[in-house]
């Protein structure tokens, strides 16, 4: 407890000192939390925008449906199903779908479009694809009109008040084909998406497909997203007509896009913090170097090596800890901000982005954890470089120093 006071005592005998080697920690500990808060808000972003807004987090399907995508492969919601889900507590509710390929054609040209049949009031509710409308009207339940994403408009020189023609394979092989009116288009963060994808009221996909009451999937909306893997296994345990696939099982390039962007984004933090280890470094060797007579003195005069070595460990550790929770405390408001006002890239940036199938803004997340981590990786960073001035302090030459 003595040697904790003396230490104490120590680092603000030289405030000047002291607070450029708080100042190291502190920036370094901002720096590295806006790093990993940009990283993290980009993959929620992106995860949000495919997954909680389209795919969902989990699908039911009929069990020959992901092996064969056909109409024919589609499921019938009956009772015991409809019981089975809603006695499972960690699903909240559950979306149908009816979805297939369609060709879509304006007057001009033609492209393949993902063409999804939804409940307009049951998606407004858990899902906020109304959020989705850039311009338009949000669709009904019994308008014979769809929503299209805003790149499939683009491509097809269409705009909101045309019509669109679909055409396709319906159920048990029948031919499927229908003119739409275009009532709003959608906007979505990956552009492939919103290059192919065509939204219509349940009722006429249904219409459209000639499937009746059936449906080709259903979205899980589940109060826990963390608890997915496990609710996609009891429901796999229980051996039905069912099968459900989590989101990464749906769409795995979004997966492997995710994990390869994580794996470099760890390699560039990693580099970050070996410039951070040297910038606190060099301001702990100055920290030494100024002090060194001082240590010289207190040698001569009977000091032991050890207990004056940490002694000068407490007061590294104390302010690389001060450094940190001032960095902690920092971090909060600089990435709240870009949280609430995202980076929206222009011109050349805004392409590259869209040709990674990213949208191109940069939004921090605000996860508590990530600001806990950072500010824990750097105090633990500026503790291991204090072992320096331990092993420098047990080898000094009491002459040597003071004549320094």
């Amino acid at each position: 407890m003595f040697y904790l006071r003396l230490a104490w005592r120590n680092i603000w005998r030289n405030r000047r000192r002291t607070l450029i080697t708080m100042a190291s920690v502190f920036f370094a500990v901002i720096l590295s939390s806006l790093m990993m808060s940009f990283k993290v808000g980009t993959h929620t972003n992106l995860i949000q925008s495919m997954v909680a807004n389209y795919s969902g987090y989990a699908q039911l399907h009929h069990k020959d449906f992901w092996e064969n995508k056909t109409l024919d492969n589609s499921l019938i919601v009956s009772d015991s199903l409809k019981t089975a889900l809603e006695q499972n507590r960690n699903i909240d509710s559950y979306l149908p779908r009816l979805e297939s390929f369609a060709l879509s054609a304006s007057r001009v040209k033609t492209k393949g479009a993902m063409v999804v049949g939804v409940d307009p009031d049951i998606e407004q509710i858990h899902n906020a694809l109304h959020e989705r409308v850039s311009v338009g009207e949000y669709i009904t339940g019994d308008d014979n009109a769809v929503m299209i994403g805003e790149g499939l408009a683009e491509y097809l020189e269409l705009n909101v008040g045309d019509s669109i023609v679909l055409m396709g394979q319906g159920y048990h092989a029948t031919t499927s084909a229908g003119k739409y009116l275009i009532k709003a288009l959608v906007k979505f963060g990956s552009p492939e998406l919103s290059k192919q994808i065509v939204f219509i009221p349940l009722k006429k996909a249904q219409e459209l497909y000639n499937t009746g009451n059936r449906y080709s999937s259903l979205i899980l909306v589940l109060r826990d997203p963390k608890k997915l893997d496990r609710v996609v296994e009891r429901i796999n345990k229980q051996n039905g007509p069912y099968q459900a696939k989590t989101w990464k099982e749906i769409m795995p390039s979004l997966n492997s896009m995710v994990e390869t962007d994580k794996v470099e984004g760890y390699v560039f933090m990693l580099i970050l913090y070996l410039v951070i280890s040297f910038g606190i470094f060099g301001t702990m060797l100055m920290m030494l170097t100024e002090r060194i007579r001082e240590f010289g003195v207190l040698v001569a005069v009977g000091m032991k090596r050890a207990m004056l070595a940490f002694m000068v460990f407490l007061e590294v550790v104390a302010m690389s800890l001060l450094g940190a929770f001032a960095g902690l405390l920092g971090a909060f408001p600089v990435c709240y901000y870009f949280n609430v006002n995202p980076i929206v890239f222009g011109d050349e940036l805004a392409d590259m982005f869209t040709e990674f199938g990213f949208e191109p803004v940069l939004k921090a997340s605000f996860e508590p954890s990530i600001f806990m981590q950072q500010a824990l990786i750097i105090g633990l960073i500026a503790c291991f470089i204090a072992i320096y001035p331990l092993i420098s302090l047990n080898h000094l030459k009491a002459v040597k120093a003071m004549r320094s």
